[in-house]
């Protein structure tokens, strides 16, 4: 528990005290934010505001992470949650390449469609290689080949469905993963368009992996002291502990950043960040167990997404027509004539109720389980 209060304290104070020196150095640097011509005129007002915020935000995580670890003797250090900041601070990397190029070429298109995907599968893939490796004593990896719910699901287990093949099971579990990285990376990055909506449900959505992987470290099935009446209902998580103190040190940075990322904005989290934060979002998922929790822990940014997606298949099979003003659907509201702060704290309502439901639906699991 100390270390992983320190690692938030220490992350948020990092974020909180020094980002107005990285906007200084980033300004001197002209890391100016280009805004889209076909955007809400309201952004335009925005141009030149520091951004690739992401930077601060992992290096936070990093310091806070490492320093409560080395204070503490290398508690947090495992190999699960050395995956979360590997997610993290990778696919930070393809979105700092992205944002560097907007910035230099002064546009709104950085890396190419292919490229940014073929950098967002290479992470994904050394990701979901690494994490069926490092077995604990009893044999288990951080991850599992077996599609999750609140905990694997017996009739989802990829191993199963592909026990003749093995390779076939192996293919299918890449593809799986790096749908759910391309599903979070992409869903937080197109949340990030009004100030402060992006890091503040992040906060709420990664914030619940603190509860759950204190929840099941109480209540792991590797512990020597589990309750044998608690047996069915353990988990088998790997270095649960270590996967709530990196959750930890990425909510405290996201706090600390949050409060020179509110409106008016000081400093946006860039690509960067976005999918930085997505990749660490989609890591935590895969080794809790909780992957199709994500429904409804990162629900917000599934609306965002899903509003693109609806968008752009509407607009084909009626030849021009469309449901929203404008897409991501924060747009719509900005359009509507809505402000900006009204717009950011209804969504950050939203996402927290659904970030409850997520959470309240691991619980309820727990309960439910004789």
């Amino acid at each position: 528990m100390r270390t992983l209060l320190t690692a938030g304290g220490l992350s948020l104070a990092f974020s909180l005290f020094l980002t107005p020196l990285f906007v200084k150095l980033f300004h001197r640097l002209q890391l100016g934010q280009f805004i889209r011509d076909d955007g809400p005129q309201s952004h335009h007002a925005k141009r030149g505001t520091a951004t690739m915020g992401g930077i601060i935000i992992i290096l936070a995580t990093l310091f806070g992470f490492f320093a409560s670890a080395l204070m503490f003797g290398g508690d947090g250090i495992s190999a699960s949650s050395l995956l979360v900041l590997l997610m993290l601070v990778g696919m930070g990397a393809v979105g700092f390449v992205d944002d560097f190029l907007k910035v230099r070429n002064q546009r709104s298109l950085g890396l190419g469609g292919w490229a940014k995907i073929v950098g967002q599968v290479v992470v994904a893939t050394v990701f979901a290689i690494l994490a069926i490796q490092f077995p604990n004593t009893q044999g288990y990896t951080p991850a599992s080949l077996g599609i999750s719910a609140v905990r694997d699901v017996p009739a989802l287990d990829i191993g199963r469905i592909a026990t003749a093949v093995p390779a076939v099971a192996i293919i299918l579990y890449l593809i799986w993963v790096n749908f759910l990285a391309a599903a979070t990376t992409n869903g937080v990055n197109l949340a990030d368009g009004l100030d402060g909506l992006a890091p503040g449900a992040s906060i709420l959505a990664i914030g619940s992996f603190i509860f759950i992987g204190f929840w099941q470290f109480n209540q792991s099935c590797f512990s020597p002291t589990i309750d044998q009446d608690n047996l069915a209902k353990c988990y088998t998580t790997n270095d649960p502990l270590s996967l709530a103190i990196v959750a930890a040190a990425i909510t405290g940075a996201l706090v600390g950043f949050l409060w020179w990322n509110t409106n008016p904005a000081q400093i946006f989290l860039g690509d960067t960040g976005s999918l930085g934060l997505g990749g660490a979002l989609c890591a935590l998922a895969v080794l809790t167990h909780t992957e199709l929790l994500l429904i409804l822990i990162g629900g917000l940014f599934v609306i965002e997404a899903g509003s693109v997606i609806l968008q752009r298949a509407y607009f084909k099979i009626t030849h021009g027509k469309r449901i929203f003003l404008m897409t991501p659907i924060h747009h719509t509201f900005e359009l509507k004539g809505w402000a900006e702060v009204t717009i950011v704290v209804r969504f950050w309502i939203i996402a927290g109720l659904l970030v409850a439901a997520g959470v309240g639906t691991f619980y309820l699991e727990w309960l439910s389980v004789s």
